[in-house]
C-alpha cells in the first residue's frame, strides 16, 4: 500500500509539473503579441458565462449565470438570469446598472477616475487583454490545454478593489475561466463557454431604461 500511494504521488506530482511551466519574461510578450493579433483580427466577443462568488461572511457562495459582450475599448452588456436578473450596459461613457424584478436603475458616469473606473479596467480586461502591461504586472504557465496569465495590479485605486486576477486561456486563446481575489479575502470565479467574435450592433450597448422605472445616480453626475 506504501509503494502504491509512493508510486501515485510520483505520477500525479510528474502531471502536475508538466500541466504547469513557467514562462520566461520574453515568452510573455511573445503570448501577449499573439493575444493582440488575434484580438484585432476579430475585436468583438461575447459569451455565455457561470460564475460563483465566495464571500467571507456568507456560508455558501452565490452562483449567477448569463451572457457578456464586449467591443473594444470600453463597451460591454452583461446579462445576468435566474431570480435576481440584472442587465449592465456601459457604452464607454455611461454605466447601466437595471433590476427588473424592482423595476429600478443606477446610472454611473465615468471617466472620472473613480473606483468604478478601475473595476470596470478590471472586467474588461479578461475579454480584451489589450494595453494589459500598463495596468497589471503579469507572469505566466503553459498548461496541459492551454496558459494561465496572472495579474498583479498596478494601480494604487485598483489595487484597493483587486488584489490578483488570473486568467485560463484554451490552446486557440479563448478564455476559458478568470478568478478574482479582492483584498477582502471574496474570490469570484467565472467560466466562459460558446464564445463568438462576430460583429456585435452598436445599439446592444445602448439603453434606455423602461417605463416606469426609478432611476438613481449613486455617485452623483
Amino acid at each position: 500500500m506504501r509503494n502504491a500511494t509512493a508510486v501515485a504521488f510520483l505520477i500525479f506530482g510528474f502531471t502536475a509539473v508538466v500541466r504547469a511551466e513557467p514562462l520566461a519574461p520574453s515568452e510573455v510578450k511573445a503570448l501577449l503579441a499573439r493575444i493582440h493579433d488575434k484580438r484585432v483580427a476579430a475585436p468583438d466577443v461575447q459569451a455565455d458565462f457561470q460564475e460563483q462568488k465566495n464571500v467571507r461572511m456568507l456560508n455558501k457562495p452565490i452562483s449567477s449565470s448569463g451572457k457578456v459582450w464586449f467591443k473594444p475599448p470600453n463597451k460591454f452588456r452583461r446579462e445576468v438570469k435566474g431570480n435576481s436578473p440584472s442587465v449592465t450596459v456601459s457604452d464607454g461613457q455611461q454605466l447601466w446598472i437595471y433590476y427588473p424584478n424592482f423595476k429600478s436603475a443606477e446610472r454611473y458616469t465615468l471617466g472620472k477616475r473613480s473606483p468604478l473606473d478601475a473595476a470596470i479596467a478590471a472586467i474588461t480586461a479578461s475579454m480584451n487583454l489589450q494595453n494589459v502591461e500598463s495596468l497589471y504586472h503579469i507572469s505566466a504557465s503553459r498548461e496541459a490545454d492551454g496558459y494561465e496569465l496572472q495579474l498583479a495590479p498596478r494601480n494604487p485605486s485598483m489595487k484597493r478593489l483587486l488584489q490578483t486576477f488570473t486568467i485560463r486561456l484554451s490552446n486557440d486563446l479563448q478564455v476559458q475561466r478568470t478568478e478574482m481575489l479582492q483584498p477582502n479575502g471574496d474570490k469570484i470565479v467565472t467560466s466562459y463557454s460558446n464564445e463568438s467574435r462576430a460583429p456585435i450592433p452598436d445599439a446592444t450597448f445602448e439603453f434606455k431604461p423602461p417605463a416606469g422605472t426609478d432611476v438613481t445616480t449613486p455617485l452623483g453626475r
